[in-house]
């Protein structure tokens, strides 16, 4: 069974662009997004991303939407802690394939970390 985890040096969900995500009111508090907004650059991304490194220079103290918990989702999304694992994925892989293309490395890296398909060559 494939097991969701952060990929390293990602960073296809620091892309915040509010235009590929029209329903941020539907699961963010106004302040959330208000602050959600505010994070977002010129291009789209994240303002704490750090383009060279492929990094979070807030990570530890990144906000609530940015984390992958049970309690997050389950208050953002609806999901059960037995849906999280299956729905993380799913939601990596659809913001990867966005970000980066459903063939690029990025995508690669995710899946054989995560356990899907084969491997890096």
């Amino acid at each position: 069974m494939a097991s969701w985890q952060c990929v390293k040096n990602c960073g296809a969900c620091c892309h915040l662009d509010p235009s590929d995500r029209p329903d941020l009111a539907e699961y963010l508090t106004p302040e959330e997004l208000a602050l959600y907004l505010s994070l977002v650059d010129e291009n789209g991304w994240c303002l704490h991303f750090d383009q060279a490194t492929r990094e979070c220079r807030i990570y530890t103290n990144r906000p609530r939407f940015c984390r992958v918990t049970v309690e997050t989702f389950t208050a953002m999304y609806g999901i059960e802690a037995e849906e999280l694992n299956d729905f993380a994925i799913d939601c990596c892989r659809q913001q990867i394939e966005a970000v980066y293309g459903d063939r690029s490395l990025e995508m690669l890296r995710f899946d054989r970390a995560v356990g899907i398909g084969g491997s890096v060559g």
